[in-house]
């Protein structure tokens, strides 16, 4: 059997997920790193993308916002805005959030702060968008 350890995602709504795993991946601002138990103490930012995480054998992914990654000897954490599996991912609804953040790109009159929100929100929709496609097409 693999080693495992305790990988640990926490939302402002609580805790996503809490339990042994064998290996997950995240993306963080330099890159995707894979994490096994045993793994160099780590702290990273992460970027918006999706985790996953291979517990008993079996790989399951969820969509996640900006946070951050730290990882201790016994233990993985994530912290992050945002994360949803798959099937909570209303499709419908991203797609609306897609289109609205490429409006505001096109436009022409937005501060710099309004860009950076429009990029940051259209990012989300496309991760949040993969991630519900891809699930769908293992189905």
């Amino acid at each position: 059997m693999a080693s495992t350890f305790r990988l640990q995602i926490i939302t402002p709504e609580g805790v996503f997920y809490d339990d042994k795993v064998e290996m997950t991946v995240v993306r963080t601002t330099q890159g995707d790193i894979g994490i096994q138990g045993d793994h160099m103490l780590t702290v990273s930012p992460l970027k918006i993308g999706r985790i996953k995480i291979k517990h008993d054998g079996e790989f399951k992914e969820a969509a996640l916002s900006e946070g951050f990654l730290q990882v201790d000897t016994e233990l993985t954490r994530v912290i992050t805005d945002t994360a949803e599996w798959p099937e909570e991912i209303d499709i419908k609804r991203a797609e609306e959030a897609k289109k609205r953040a490429e409006r505001r790109l096109e436009s022409n009159k937005k501060s710099d702060i309004d860009l950076v929100r429009a990029q940051i929100a259209l990012r989300k929709a496309l991760n949040r968008i993969d991630v519900a496609s891809d699930s769908k097409k293992r189905m």
